[in-house]
């Protein structure tokens, strides 16, 4: 099962939004505390996603709680800080896309501390990043691409 990890999401519409892209193509969602919102079922109905309950959530602690558990595991790391192309590597069947914060991104010392892990997504020069919902569609919909759209009508 393809894993979505978001590092201390912020904004809750954009978790709404990534766990119905979740929902539809069947991934997991990590959600990595602190968050800048509370999952409670107003925050949700906010989100305009009626979708919370058709997607697996796992919840973290923190960061390292998650990286300490997950380390061995294929990481991919999406950062606009390094040159390789999100569709130049291999994604596997239990492969983990993990997205920072919409405001800051990942921290440089997560960046550096996993470096041959992380990937980009293409863009204009001068434009700092996508909106973090479709960042995540984007590579969530290259590795099930790479896997022949496993399950998927």
């Amino acid at each position: 099962m393809l894993n979505i990890v978001l590092v201390e999401p912020e904004i809750p519409q954009n978790a709404g939004n990534i766990a119905r892209t979740c929902a539809c193509v069947g991934a997991r969602l990590h959600l990595v505390e602190p968050m800048g919102f509370r999952l409670t079922a107003k925050n949700l109905a906010r989100a305009g996603c009626d979708y919370w309950d058709d997607v697996e959530i796992v919840r973290w602690p923190s960061v390292e709680a998650f990286l300490e558990a997950n380390s061995d595991a294929e990481l991919h790391l999406f950062t606009g800080a390094v040159s390789r192309g999100f569709t130049e590597v291999s994604y596997g069947d239990e492969a983990f896309l993990v997205f920072g914060r919409e405001s800051r991104g990942l921290d440089p010392a997560i960046i550096e501390r996993f470096l041959d892990r992380c990937v980009r997504i293409p863009m204009r020069d001068g434009m700092r990043s996508l909106n973090l919902s479709n960042a995540v569609a984007l590579g969530a919909y290259e590795a099930l691409r790479q896997q022949g759209f496993p399950d998927l009508a």
